[in-house]
């Protein structure tokens, strides 16, 4: 995600505490959280999807989702 987005967020929630938001700016706040929740779940199952585990005997084992094999 853009810095620029993320400085946004920040900026929206501090106006928030401070004085309350708008209809739109309650919109763009949520529709700028979700991107970045979606985001950073991408990022967490990339990493993930790229992760094994070595046992003692130097097996490796890549990592599935659980109910899946």
């Amino acid at each position: 995600m853009e810095q620029k987005k993320l400085d946004r967020i920040n900026e929206l929630y501090r106006k928030s505490q401070a004085e309350g938001l708008t209809d739109a700016e309650k919109e763009e706040q949520y529709i700028l959280r979700r991107e970045y929740i979606d985001s950073y779940k991408r990022s967490l199952v990339a990493e993930l999807e790229n992760t094994y585990i070595v046992d003692e005997k130097g097996n490796k084992t890549k990592v599935t989702r659980k109910g899946k094999k």
